[in-house]
């Protein structure tokens, strides 16, 4: 928010400079992963239609939101519902980031406890559904205040909201969020209901995927493995652990902060209001988000990390190589000693199914270690 003062001033500027860096970012990273999928046939299977639909939500983060967060800050006068869409459009898109997470969560525990059914059960088609009812549901969410939970009526009764400094008509408010939108609909309805269950569910998710993996990598140490490969197996295990722990930590490191000082602002009236420099910094963590998104779920898998460098060298840097879809599976096999190839990814649990003192690998389910 644009107001005077030296201090506050350098705030904005930092803070302006800091969202377009992360619009970039998150434009550039997610559409090299959306153009990885239409280009590696091998990456394109139903998980991925999640991660793309996560990809889309956050493009749409920094091609519209960000510069409707940067514009909603500015405090510039305008009509009260154009100031309530554009803050509310924002909503929208945060929302869509977060339910396409919990869909990629919710498909990793389908295909983790009932691997031998994944792929009856989700079906393109039924996984075309579920994003779309996904953006649906981030409409209706993200909208709802203009139906009539929003602040028109207490700005009509004082006649203006007056902590801004700018001036404006009367037919007009100085447009910042908090002016517009209520706290009871951020804490109650946005963040209890549409931030906070979200976040514990994908807890529960996927603790529930370690604790599997863990107890199929003991039935595989106990009943196959022995020397260094049981040191293999506890290498994947310990990687697993790593790769929760910033999938869950992440969101709440990024999603957390600027949902905590709403909670303060609506609880605690008569508490100091937090510092600009302080909301703009929970403000940038939750569009970081965006940003994370393709190095948790995308940049770490190899058949992604390799179609990028292809698209690099090929459509970036002009060199002439022929696309082999499938590269990246085949080479793993002569660098099998690499750390990085040793370690497990939290898809990869899905395939293996224990049965009869054997590891079992259905065939029609190799594809989602590459997605």
């Amino acid at each position: 928010m644009l107001v005077h003062g030296k201090d506050d001033f350098l705030s904005d500027i930092a803070y302006i400079i800091l969202e377009l860096i992360i619009a970039v970012l998150a434009i550039l990273g997610n559409i090299l992963v959306c153009w990885a999928v239409y280009l590696n046939s091998n990456l394109q299977n139903v998980t991925n239609y999640f991660v793309v639909s996560l990809a889309a939500a956050d493009i749409a983060v920094g091609v519209l939101a960000i510069p409707f967060a940067i514009t909603i800050s500015t405090g510039f006068c305008a009509f009260f519902y154009g100031c309530l869409f554009i803050a509310c459009f924002v909503l929208v898109l945060t929302q869509s980031s977060i339910f396409s997470l919990l869909a990629i969560a919710i498909d990793r525990i389908i295909a983790i406890r009932i691997p031998l059914r994944y792929n009856g059960l989700v079906t393109g088609s039924r996984a075309k559904g579920i994003i779309a009812i996904c953006w649906v549901l981030s409409f209706i969410i993200g909208l709802t205040p203009m139906l009539g939970w929003h602040k028109r009526a207490q700005i009509e009764e004082l006649g203006s909201n007056r902590s801004s400094p700018i001036n404006c008509s009367n037919s007009m408010v100085a447009c910042l969020f908090e002016a517009v939108v209520t706290m009871e609909y951020m804490v109650y309805y946005n963040f209890f209901a549409c931030v906070l269950l979200p976040l514990l569910l994908m807890f529960g998710i996927y603790l529930k995927i370690f604790m599997a993996a863990r107890r199929q990598l003991k039935q595989m140490e106990n009943k196959m493995v022995h020397g260094e490969r049981s040191r293999s197996t506890l290498q994947k295990e310990v990687h697993a652990a790593k790769s929760l722990a910033i999938i869950v930590g992440l969101f709440a490191v990024c999603w957390l902060p600027l949902h905590i000082i709403n909670c303060f602002t609506l609880f605690c009236p008569s508490c100091a209001h937090a510092p600009l420099w302080l909301m703009y910094l929970a403000i940038i963590l939750s569009h970081a988000n965006s940003v994370v998104n393709p190095l948790i779920y995308a940049y770490r898998i190899r058949e992604f990390r390799y179609t990028f460098r292809k698209i690099i060298s090929q459509h970036i840097l002009g060199r002439k190589e022929p696309f082999k879809a499938g590269t990246a599976s085949s080479r793993t096999s002569t660098h099998g000693g690499d750390a990085e190839n040793a370690s497990i990814r939290i898809s990869e649990y899905a395939l293996e199914v224990y049965t009869n003192g054997e590891i079992h690998r259905d065939p029609e389910k190799q594809d989602l270690n590459k997605c």
